[in-house]
């Protein structure tokens, strides 16, 4: 039988098990990430930096002082993390490689592989220069015409590199900002690990735990986006049946979500203390969830949720769980967008809360809050320790965005708010816009 939990048990049990009670709770080291990695399974990259990259939203929200050089050593570096594609474009862990072989044997088998037959004089120079030469990117070679591939047209050498990259063949070798140098895959990696072979039924019912691994409270549905690579809905089926034989995930029904849902089983003691922090704290407990003297439960934190962060990727059970609508919308025309171009949600407690549209302005050394807005019924300035711990949050940001100050939001809305985060953030207001000539143009007016 299911286990029954309250929407105050799931929402405290998935804010300790993504390690977000308290945030930043790790310290600044690799070994934090690869601790993050393995929790989660996996962590998303995409390359879009107005805010910082995705997954590096994902390790800012958990690890005090996070810098994205210490990913970075670890993918080209010590290559204890790897990239392939699982949901996604995916980090994961080197030790789990043959796991997901399969995903370059289908890179192989499918779009990749057609791609490299229909470019054989390329192909083959390709490879030759970078196993003759070593590490190289698309600028070292001659510019081809473009071509179609996965994302729309690009050139022929990109589409080449990609494409044996998607088929195993070449690897990352390290990126320079957004440009990639390919190295073969057999002098990235460990000659044992490449050369382990792990039964396909394994490999795929391995891809499909990932998916509970990194959300932690996932059913048995949900969007498309949640499941590439792991077959058909039937296929699934029977490999999350054969995952609750293996004692590999347990059941749960939560109060007023539909249909159930699972957990992974070794993280059942976190629902255990879900459940006794959320008996300790008691009905009298704010919306967002707060700190029991002697309880050892922390004060709530804050954290600003990057946009596919694994606790993100069931939208569909975000309104039951949180009643909170969240859409990324940087693929929707400005003029229909609701929130704004590239939004985080923001996490108090075990509550969502708000949502802010932070951007990294690196000439300034500032960030720029474009957005700001809070779900109905919540006062920021009324809500206990909510002023603190969103200051701490707007602090580690801006340290991680390598700013000196903060530009508050425009307008009336939240000077209230920013005059009680200036005792402990940096903030300047906004300059004020005059008309010159037609074009908008700022005054300076620091505050």
């Amino acid at each position: 039988m299911p286990l029954k939990i309250s929407l105050s048990e799931a929402r405290r049990f998935l804010a300790i098990r993504h390690l977000l009670a308290p945030p930043r709770a790790l310290p600044a080291s690799p070994e934090s990430v690869l601790a993050v990695v393995d929790r989660l399974g996996s962590l998303q990259f995409d390359p879009l930096n107005v805010a910082g990259r995705n997954h590096d939203l994902v390790l800012q929200a958990r690890i005090d002082g996070y810098r994205r050089e210490l990913t970075d050593e670890l993918l080209y570096g010590r290559r204890l993390l790897f990239e392939a594609y699982n949901k996604a474009l995916n980090l994961l862990p080197t030790s789990e490689l043959p796991y997901y072989r399969i995903t370059w044997q289908n890179g192989a088998d499918g779009r990749a592989g057609a791609l490299l037959r229909s470019q054989p004089d390329l192909a083959e120079k390709v490879l030759a220069e970078i196993t003759v030469e070593g590490p190289k990117c698309s600028t070292d070679f001659e510019r081809e015409a473009a071509i179609e591939w996965f994302w729309g047209p690009t050139t022929a050498v990109r589409a080449v590199l990609e494409a044996f990259s998607v088929a195993g063949i070449l690897a990352l070798a390290r990126r320079d900002g957004n440009r990639r140098y390919y190295d073969l895959t057999e002098r990235l990696f460990p000659a044992d690990l490449l050369a382990t072979r792990i039964p396909e039924r394994e490999q795929m019912r391995h891809k499909l735990l990932s998916r509970y691994r990194g959300h932690g409270l996932l059913g048995a549905g949900g969007s498309g986006e949640l499941w590439p690579g792991t077959g058909t809905a039937a296929s699934r089926t029977e490999l999350r049946h054969e995952l609750l034989d293996r004692g590999q995930i347990v059941p749960v029904d939560v109060e007023g979500v539909r249909g159930e849902r699972f957990i992974v089983a070794d993280e059942l003691p976190l629902l255990a203390q879900a459940r006794r922090e959320v008996a300790e704290r008691g009905p009298g407990a704010s919306v967002a969830g707060s700190g029991v003297a002697g309880s050892g439960i922390p004060r709530p934190g804050c954290s600003f949720i990057a946009p596919l962060d694994p606790l993100m990727w069931d939208r569909g059970v975000l309104e039951p769980l949180y009643d909170f609508e969240y859409r990324w919308e940087v693929y929707t025309p400005a003029a229909k967008r609701r929130w704004g171009y590239y939004v985080l949600p923001i996490l108090f407690g075990d509550r969502l809360v708000g949502r802010i549209e932070p951007r990294i302005d690196r000439a300034a050394k500032a960030v720029r809050i474009l957005g700001l807005s809070w779900q109905p019924g919540f006062e920021p300035l009324d809500a206990p320790d909510f002023v603190e711990s969103f200051s701490e949050a707007l602090s580690a940001y801006l340290a991680f965005g390598g700013a000196t100050s903060l530009v508050a939001p425009d307008g009336p809305a939240h000077r209230s708010l920013f005059r009680e985060v200036a005792a402990s953030v940096p903030v300047r207001r906004p300059a004020p816009r005059t008309r010159v000539r037609g074009v908008v143009a700022a005054k300076a007016a620091i505050g």
